[in-house]
């Protein structure tokens, strides 16, 4: 569809077709929501994607150019791909390659984006508003080695070709605040580059693990939220409060692919807008400074099926092991590159705060059966359909595309190689005499860097791009801390809180 004037305005014309860009699949889908926005009124459309810090970046595309936009794809700004976590730039953009040695990274350039018609949805809480997923691609058609979807789709492809499918579901950790000002009210005084964390109260008093009375209090935002979820087809399992003042964990059941990300995706920005318009503040922040807050994590519910759609983790011979050749190939995985993969999976400053004894978060490098103290938690056991993998290791403020495919790229490695894990810890996780997490982000990137695992699997120029980025936030961290050496409350700065607590 073109406009009334016949110039086609959007994106590169047959950008799509000419470098077959979508499956017959994603055709299908495209159709479907062009009929989904008749039928129901859309006048216009979010295209959405997920920066390399994992939060959702967009902008409203009407739906004339939304239709264009299935052939041509559409031009917008490459700058978010050179931003820090407070949209300062972190390399030189303007010098050949922009920085990184990529030749279609001089001079801040247009690329584009293409919709995933797949990912189609209609936003409860936007009145006549759609919204996509996109890719990223330079204007020659080759991907942007940037875009974390991207990465986490090489890696499925990969793990297709070995004849297994990634199955994932979410049990994520997060805050619920009232807001302390009118809806939408920001006063002058509180902007800034990055701006000072929102005046906010707590939900609830906390330290009553899964009360039912305390619901009361949330209740309200909670139907809220659920429907949302639900409208959006996200298949929410459960909502129950959690350990600390207004800290909330929400599962959602097992998803394929790249499903499972995306839905990660979704989820943090719905939660976050719905909250936002009701007057609450969401945070995805590991641990936020204020009196008596938990440290949230991310557990990573994850298992493989094969090409007979059965659990390829399912130990379904005469023996006790609680998984199967392959899981435990796949556990070994991740147990061997549990150390460069922590800055995927915790990829900021303050996750490193969760990573405490006796805390239910892990702080070294093992795996056990049923045990909430072990880095890899085994949940089933033989002949168990369920049987599945946890892995606690990350925070609620990972990129998503990132945390799954270090996790499919180290899982898959263990696979290929054919290693065995040591034997599953017995008794107490945290005394065992295993290789300890790293306790900063600056010595998780350091792992990162050697590492050659990721180098082959994501490419040299993302683990080179992410490094770089990593060691600036680092950097500004050190900085502040050098101007103010006095972390406040439990070990958390100002700095932090600055960082991280709005925008994630």
């Amino acid at each position: 569809m073109a406009r009334g004037d016949g110039i086609e305005g959007i994106g590169r014309s047959g950008f799509i077709a000419e470098f077959d860009l979508h499956t017959d699949e994603q055709r299908a889908a495209a159709q479907a929501a062009i009929v989904r926005i008749g039928e129901e009124g859309i006048r216009t459309v979010r295209f959405a994607w997920a920066d390399q810090h994992g939060i959702p970046r967009g902008k409203y595309v009407s739906v004339p150019d939304f239709e264009l936009s299935l052939a041509n794809g559409i031009d917008f700004s490459g700058a978010t791909l050179v931003m820090d976590t407070t949209n300062h730039i972190f390399t030189p953009v303007f010098t050949q390659g922009g920085g990184f040695g990529i030749p279609e990274m001089t001079g801040f350039p247009d690329v584009q984006l293409v919709p995933d018609p797949i990912t189609f949805r209609v936003l409860p809480w936007a009145p006549q508003t759609g919204w996509v997923l996109c890719d990223m691609y330079f204007s020659n058609g080759k991907p942007v080695p940037f875009s974390t979807r991207a990465v986490m789709q090489r890696q499925l492809d990969a793990l297709d070709e070995a004849g297994y499918e990634y199955i994932a579901g979410l049990e994520v950790e997060f805050y619920v605040m009232r807001r302390e000002s009118e809806v939408n009210r920001i006063d002058l005084d509180k902007t800034g580059w990055p701006p000072p964390p929102f005046e906010v109260s707590v939900a609830e008093q906390g330290y009553q693990y899964l009360s039912e009375t305390r619901l009361a209090g949330v209740n309200d935002l909670l139907t809220v939220l659920r429907d949302t979820y639900m409208a959006l087809g996200l298949p929410l399992r459960t909502m129950e409060d959690e350990w600390g003042p207004g800290q909330m964990e929400f599962t959602f059941d097992p998803m394929p692919g790249i499903a499972s990300a995306d839905a990660m995706v979704l989820f943090r920005s719905a939660t976050k807008q719905v909250c936002q318009q009701l007057g609450w503040h969401a945070t995805f922040m590991c641990r936020p400074n204020f009196p008596n807050f938990f440290s949230s994590g991310w557990h990573l519910h994850e298992s493989l099926r094969d090409r007979r759609g059965r659990n390829a983790f399912v130990n379904t011979g005469s023996s006790k092991s609680p998984l199967s050749q392959v899981g435990r190939q796949f556990v070994a995985g991740l147990l061997e590159h549990a150390i460069p993969m922590t800055v995927f999976s915790t990829p900021t400053i303050n996750g490193y705060k969760r990573f405490r004894p006796y805390s239910f978060a892990p702080d070294r490098v093992n795996w056990a059966v049923e045990n909430r103290g072990a880095m890899i938690r085994i949940q089933g056991g033989p002949g168990d359909p369920g049987t599945h993998i946890e892995n606690r290791l990350g925070e609620p403020a990972a990129n998503p595309y990132l945390y799954m495919a270090a996790n499919i790229a180290a899982g898959l490695d263990g696979i290929n190689r054919g290693i065995v894990p040591p034997p599953p810890v017995a008794a107490d996780p945290y005394a065992e005499d295993a290789e300890l997490l790293p306790t900063s982000l600056g010595a998780a990137i350091d792992a990162l860097e050697g590492n050659s695992l990721f180098r082959s699997e994501f490419g040299e120029a993302f683990v080179d791009y992410y490094v770089m980025m990593k060691r600036a936030e680092n950097a500004r961290y050190e900085a502040a801390l050098a101007e103010n050496p006095t972390p406040e409350g439990r070990g958390v700065s100002e700095w932090e809180m600055r960082e991280y607590f709005e925008v994630y």
